[in-house]
């Protein structure tokens, strides 16, 4: 409802297992690949509108031809403009030599971009500029087939800094600090090394050197060079990778923070950051489609055989829970409920902000996302007026009269779609003020459908900042002239910076840390802030092992309840003339509701990898100095 909240990227993996003429037979096409591509991608548009690649690699081709494309876009709609370009290239293929529609091998190796191996990539930019150049996949280029490496990953690194020195002692000179270079310089390193090796073991033993490079792809332990490339690496990833020759892999981090699922049968394997992508794009079952465990590859070989390899030791199973919240598809069915469950678990707290009157309270949700967990909030107040009609049956007992049963069977939860978005509306002027009242009437309301004695439930994924909330989304809803107006939140309130994809960087950002401030200065205790900064810095040279989120000790005097009580005071607008309540889910009531994905840092600051700690406090740092630097 109220923050544009930029998060993780998506990845796309696809690995033919028979030859195009297969495909062509089977299937219609010997583009069977590329366009199951394009419909991963698209389905995975929810995850990245930066820009979006697209890179392939054919399989055993001679010499002199070209086995490797690649194709970014960082335009409006970047999916389908590779495609485009995609489609244009193989269009004016196959005008200019008709032949080659029949002739799958001809086809193969004068059409760009048809291949067995492909690695598809939806951006949400992060960090950084957002330019051609920080669009993925990303291209390490050799002259030796095998030290060819495409890489692009749902990821970021919290110790990129240590990361590029390691390179620079391995006497590298890398181009850039960004992480995604880092990276792939580091497998690149590893991966020179271990051809380099092959190459001296397979001369040895008296084959010649074009006999050598069959043999290197055939022998080249994939595992073995992420474990070495991997080993210093903290942030959470799912990363994807092609080599020149056809191998290719897909590494999850080790407390299985960035999810990635598979889909393996005789035809082809897939790879994709949302199982119901998997499972629409190749018509399978919930339960054909599997998590790739925490801390392992699964390596795809030139040959086609398949293994899933333990590359580090897991650790205590920290997956993303926010995600589950609110950036997944949910037409996954364990996301589905789990979001009803967020819904329901809500409805206590509910009933206490409206004095349980629900004959006078009206329920709603903005935005869309929020919908599912509106389901599950409204079928539990069914259940809940269904328990009291119960009641009130029986207390009548056999005198009740069929007009009272009518009255009291009548009774239900109220529904109504206060609010549609008008998405035509465009926010064309930068200037604040012009642009506040602007973006106030992005939302349509739904006039009459709510009373003055009414009071008016409104439920979002998440309140992160709660900027567009003051300034637009609650004066809308005022005019609907509700006698209070309660915004409840599916997620816990958002307290600490992340650092392992999601686009919040700086705890000034966020309500809850401000509304903890705020309570501070009330409680003439704000010097704690310069006690923490102290703490902070006292740490700055610790080893990341060693280094504690001191940051908590903003929020240890208040209790959520107070906490929440504030950020409703902060974002209740001027002049608006219904009682505003936010309410905020709890963080047990999130682990009961996402039994699955504990990772709860946003909301706790238990970061799963020691660079969390470090990320805080350096938030913490720059908050108090007034830098606007992002903290990793």
């Amino acid at each position: 409802m109220s923050d544009a909240i930029k998060h993780e990227c998506g990845i796309a993996l696809v690995r033919l297992l028979k030859p195009l003429e297969y495909y062509k037979e089977k299937y219609g096409s010997a583009f069977y690949g590329i366009n199951k591509m394009y419909l991963m991608m698209e389905k995975q548009h929810n995850r990245g509108q930066d820009g979006a690649g697209f890179a392939s690699i054919k399989l055993d081709m001679k010499a002199g031809e070209r086995y490797m494309s690649r194709v970014r876009s960082n335009q409006q709609t970047p999916i389908q403009d590779i495609f485009n370009q995609i489609n244009t290239r193989i269009n004016n293929t196959l005008t200019e030599h008709p032949e080659y529609q029949n002739d799958i091998s001809a086809l193969k190796s004068q059409t760009p971009y048809l291949g067995e191996v492909m690695l598809g990539h939806v951006r949400y930019g992060t960090f950084g500029k957002n330019s051609i150049e920080s669009v993925h996949p990303f291209l390490r280029q050799n002259n030796w087939m095998h030290r060819n490496l495409i890489v692009a990953g749902n990821f970021n690194m919290t110790n990129v800094n240590e990361l590029f020195d390691n390179l620079v002692q391995l006497g590298q000179h890398p181009k850039e600090k960004a992480d995604t270079i880092t990276v792939m310089e580091k497998i690149g390193h590893f991966l020179d090394d271990a051809v380099a090796k092959l190459y001296k073991e397979i001369k040895k033993e008296g084959f010649t050197k074009m006999e050598a490079s069959p043999l290197i792809a055939e022998r080249l332990n994939v595992a073995k060079i992420l474990r070495k490339a991997a080993k210093n690496w903290d942030g959470g990833y799912a990363m994807a990778g092609l080599l020149g020759h056809g191998d290719a892999f897909v590494l999850r981090d080790p407390a299985g923070i960035r999810p990635a699922y598979y889909y393996k049968d005789d035809e082809v394997v897939v790879v994709a950051s949302e199982r119901p992508v998997i499972q629409t794009v190749f018509n399978v079952e919930f339960e054909d489609v599997h998590e790739l465990d925490p801390g392992k590859a699964i390596i795809i070989k030139k040959n086609g055989s398949v293994a899933f390899k333990k590359i580090l030791k897991p650790l205590e199973r920290k997956a993303c829970s926010f995600e589950r919240i609110y950036f997944s598809r949910g037409s996954d069915a364990e996301i589905y409920e789990e979001r009803k469950n967020l819904g329901r678990l809500l409805l206590p707290k509910i009933l206490e902000s409206v004095n349980d009157d629900l004959d006078n309270t009206v329920f709603s949700y903005i935005p869309n996302t929020a919908e599912t967990s509106f389901y599950g909030m409204v079928k539990q107040a069914q259940n809940y007026l269904n328990k009291r009609k119960e009641e009130l049956i029986l207390a009548e007992g056999a005198d009740i009269t069929k007009e009272r049963l009518h009255e009291i069977l009548s009774a239900r939860p109220r529904i109504e779609k206060i609010a549609i978005k008008d998405a035509k509306l465009r926010t064309f002027i930068t200037e604040d003020s012009s642009r506040d009242d602007l973006v106030a009437h992005v939302y349509d309301i739904t006039y009459g459908s709510v009373k003055p004695t009414d009071n008016l439930v409104i439920i979002d994924d998440s309140i992160v900042r709660g900027t567009t909330l003051k300034k637009s989304i609650l004066r809308i809803l005022d005019r609907l002239h509700p006698k209070k107006i309660v915004v409840v939140s599916s997620a816990p309130q958002i307290r600490y910076p992340d650092c392992y994809g999601i686009d919040m960087a700086r705890l000034e950002d966020l309500i809850a840390f401000r509304a903890a401030l705020e309570l501070h200065k009330d409680r003439n205790t704000y010097n704690i802030v310069e006690e923490v900064y102290e703490k902070c810095q006292g740490q700055i040279d610790y080893k990341d092992v060693d280094v504690i989120n001191v940051v908590k000790k903003i929020y240890e005097p208040f209790t959520d309840e107070e906490i929440s009580d504030k950020i409703s005071e902060l974002l209740s607008p001027e002049g608006i003339n219904a009682e505003v309540k936010i309410i905020y889910q709890s963080v047990d009531n999130l682990h009961k509701a996402c039994p699955h994905n504990l990772g709860d840092w946003y909301f706790t600051g238990d970061y799963p990898t020691p660079g969390g700690n470090r990320v805080v406090n350096r938030a913490f740092i720059n908050f108090f100095e007034g830098k606007k630097d992002r903290a990793y």
